[in-house]
């Protein structure tokens, strides 16, 4: 791998870490060449479906998109970047594989995740995914949540 600072063609890895869940390997490098140390890391390529819009037009499953979407809601939250990047990689698995998936699905998996890490954040994904358009139906996402956190808080 090219050093990122001075493109020489020789590093050499110092530690490898198995990342993201297990979806990746974060390699700890050092330019034999300056001397200075970087990250890389190395994923599977996934085949990942085409999103049919509500319009019926189609375009290409993007993970960023969904990354931004879950840090947006996840914002001054208390959850890890670990346990993002491992719900990250659960609605990854989820869509791969499948040809064409409806985004309306793809948004039920990314509330199922933050339902799961933080109920706060479920809810402001939920506001703006759902386009509340009143009070009622905020209120009713709010006490479904409070509702799922109660029967996790009851579970442990």
């Amino acid at each position: 791998m090219h050093c990122p600072f001075c493109f020489h063609e020789e590093t050499r890895v110092i530690d490898s870490r198995v990342v993201e869940a297990g979806g990746a390997v974060r390699r700890r490098r050092v330019c034999e060449s300056c001397g200075k140390r970087f990250s890389s890391y190395e994923r599977a390529e996934l085949r990942l479906p085409m999103v049919v819009k509500k319009d019926g037009t189609r375009q290409a499953f993007d993970v960023e998109k969904i990354r931004k979407g879950m840090m947006k809601a996840l914002e001054k939250r208390p959850v890890s970047t670990e346990d993002m990047a491992a719900s990250l990689h659960a609605i990854l698995c989820a869509v791969q594989g499948e040809s064409e998936i409806i985004a309306s699905r793809v948004g039920d998996y990314v509330m199922e995740q933050l339902q799961k890490l933080d109920v706060v954040a479920y809810v402001r994904f939920a506001s703006v995914y759902r386009e509340f358009k009143d009070m009622d139906e905020f209120l009713t996402a709010v006490k479904s949540a409070m509702d799922a956190e109660g029967v996790k808080q009851r579970g442990k």
